[in-house]
């Protein structure tokens, strides 16, 4: 048995648990699925994406949405155009959050993960130069494979879509929504003393929906709009610390429109947009922007009163 063969059989896979429910299982309505978000000129960015194939990049990272296509897929849209605009990097990497108890950082070191546009291999390489001097961020692919945590897997298919045909590669790192200041600064310093050592061409994704609150009325939506342009604010502004904590920016009484249960910070992934900016901040970004921002209610008006918020936005040198 050759080596190959036998790196074949022992290869670590992790299935698309969300392909026909969050997005289309079908190859080919996928694409369509997505290039109708791309194309879509009221929510999307109106245009597909396509590469400049320039020599170096000054965007290194950005901000995604992670509900189903339906919904977020115009909004993440604006992110992918974005980062594969001046290039197709080699690698991505993905912050995730959980959405129900983990209480470590999880890097993913070996493996796939399936799309129904193709697998993506892991960076091994990438993983390894992250771990060898790293305190806080572990090696636990079983946080990966053994869930059917959504946050990461909903970013994929825009990742091999834009890739083409180049043979793209992800990191997938989950982020416990238990971390403070001091640990989200050195999980930043064990990411990019990684990317400093490797000589790729790498970008980052920060996967996190916005606020979610039960809205029945116009004076909630207009504060669930609020609190999230205020966090969205901190994000302009390079403050990870107010994103980690948006309760330093944002009033009790914003909080206390919501019903007894929701009164607090309710942005699933707002630990991987602070680390975001954190990695950001250190590797000398000086630039940043929002590219679009909408609700569940303003793509779609039917439902019920539960109301999420659409973030995309990058960061640039």
């Amino acid at each position: 048995m050759t080596q190959e063969l036998k790196r074949e059989l022992t290869m670590i896979e992790r299935k698309a648990f969300f392909a026909g429910h969050w997005y289309s299982y079908n190859k080919d309505d996928l694409i369509r699925e997505l290039e109708s978000h791309f194309d879509n000129e009221t929510f999307g960015p109106g245009e597909l994406p396509q590469s400049q194939n320039k020599d170096s990049r000054t965007i290194i990272g950005g901000v995604s949405p992670h509900a189903g296509y339906a919904y977020s897929g115009p909004c993440a849209a604006h992110t992918y155009l974005n980062l594969f605009k001046e290039r197709i990097p080699d690698t991505i990497v993905i912050l995730g959050t959980h959405h129900h108890y983990y209480a470590k950082v999880g890097l993913m070191e070996k493996g796939e993960w399936k799309t129904p546009l193709g697998n993506l291999k892991i960076d091994e390489e990438l993983a390894s130069l992250i771990l060898e001097n790293a305190k806080l961020i572990t090696e636990d692919t079983s946080g990966f494979i053994n869930y059917q945590e959504h946050n990461i897997e909903i970013q994929l298919p825009f990742i091999k879509y834009c890739a083409g045909n180049k043979d793209v590669k992800i990191l997938p790192i989950k982020v416990t929504n238990q971390i403070n200041q001091k640990e989200m600064d050195r999980i930043s310093n064990e990411i990019v003393s990684g990317i400093d050592k490797s000589n790729k061409d790498i970008v980052l994704v920060a996967s996190s929906d916005m606020s979610h609150y039960d809205v029945s009325n116009q004076e909630q939506m207009k504060t669930l709009k609020k609190i999230d342009h205020t966090v969205i604010d901190q994000f302009l502004n390079f403050k990870p610390e107010n994103i980690l904590y948006p309760e330093k920016v944002i009033s009790q009484e914003d909080y206390a429109q919501f019903r007894a249960d929701q009164r607090g910070p309710s942005i699933c992934g707002r630990q991987t947009i602070a680390t975001l900016v954190s990695i950001g901040k250190k590797m000398k970004t000086s630039q940043s922007k929002l590219l679009k921002y909408y609700t569940s209610k303003d793509i779609s008006t039917g439902g019920g009163t539960w109301t999420v918020g659409y973030f995309s936005g990058v960061i640039s040198k």
